[in-house]
């Protein structure tokens, strides 16, 4: 029997979301559509604007995921993920899901200015630029575009770069990524990121920036844009201590995966 939406204290969008919301997740499941606008509007007797509220807020919520010419759906989980230095397959694999990877490109270039500075490359260093897109059970997660010393990582491009480079840089170079420094902000999925991600366009993306180093010395600059609609965050926060002349040394920095 289809819930009623009356005229009563809670606005009528409010009560059709909770009606949506228990559809959702009692009768859909993930990757379901809901019923269109005009079935909501006619089931419950309500205007389109009163349906398109009601489904907004649940896709800003994360409930719901609109897919731009099909229709809206029911979103699938967001894999969490906490603050910590580990590769995306060591991440994926922690969560149950089968992590691989598409290669689209391995070549050895002068880098940006920026990556050559981070990097210590000096006016004539190379890197070997490896753009990625990383997937886990199947389902592209991220976009990712790294570059790495050729002067410390010679031969690269004939290793296996499928899985965790951290791995290869460990087991072939004896190099272990054991810091790194990571900034995090967001932009939407357009054009070919869109596309390589599978992804509807302006798809909220997590954007990292990852400086990583091996016992003291750069090994690694890369930017992973993951999508938002399936890659979440944990922190935990504690008190900040009072600034002191040692504060910086006890200090831990931990990031996540790319």
């Amino acid at each position: 029997m289809t819930r009623r939406i009356d005229d009563g204290p809670r606005p009528k969008h409010a009560q059709l979301s909770d009606v949506l919301a228990e559809l959702a997740l009692r009768d859909l499941g993930p990757g379901v559509a809901i019923p269109s606008e005009r079935e909501l509007m006619t089931s419950y007797d309500v205007s389109r604007a009163t349906v398109r509220k009601a489904i907004d807020s649940l896709v800003a919520g994360g409930l719901l995921q609109r897919i731009q010419g099909k229709g809206t759906f029911v979103a699938r989980p967001r894999v969490e993920s906490r603050l910590h230095l580990a590769s995306f397959s060591q991440d994926m694999r922690r969560r149950g899901l089968t992590p691989s990877t598409r290669l689209l490109r391995v070549d050895e270039e002068r880098p940006p200015a920026d990556v050559a500075r981070t990097l210590r490359l000096g006016a004539s260093g190379t890197a070997w630029r490896i753009d990625r897109i990383r997937l886990a059970d199947d389902q592209p997660m991220a976009i990712e575009q790294g570059w790495y010393p050729c002067s410390l990582l010679p031969d690269l491009d004939t290793e296996d770069l499928s899985g965790s480079l951290y791995t290869v840089f460990a087991e072939r170079y004896d190099l272990v990524v054991d810091a790194a420094e990571q900034t995090l902000w967001g932009e939407s999925a357009e054009g070919t990121t869109a596309r390589r991600l599978e992804a509807p366009v302006h798809t909220p993306l997590l954007v990292f920036r990852r400086l990583s180093s091996a016992d003291g010395r750069p090994i690694e600059h890369v930017v992973s844009r993951y999508r938002g609609d399936r890659y979440q965050l944990h922190m935990t926060l504690g008190p900040t201590r009072a600034p002191d002349a040692d504060a910086d040394a006890d200090i831990t920095r931990d990031t996540t995966t790319a």
